[in-house]
């Protein structure tokens, strides 16, 4: 299993994207993209997503991979 963690802006873009396989290092990475959007980008729809996926291939291609 591979962990994805984007953070989104309003428009639906993908900002930044960090995937790895560890899922404690991936929960502390969704935590940090939460603590880093302001209230401003909350009120105006950015979001930090954490999702899952079976394959690298499925991973964006502009993300950062760790292994």
């Amino acid at each position: 299993m591979i962990w994805v963690n984007e953070q989104i802006d309003p428009e639906g873009l993908v900002y930044a994207c960090i995937a790895c396989c560890d899922e404690a290092q991936a929960q502390a990475c969704h935590q940090n993209f939460q603590d880093n959007l302001t209230d401003a980008q909350r009120q105006e729809g950015w979001v930090a997503r954490m999702r899952t996926v079976d394959s690298w291939d499925e991973v964006p291609v502009a993300a950062l991979k760790l292994s």
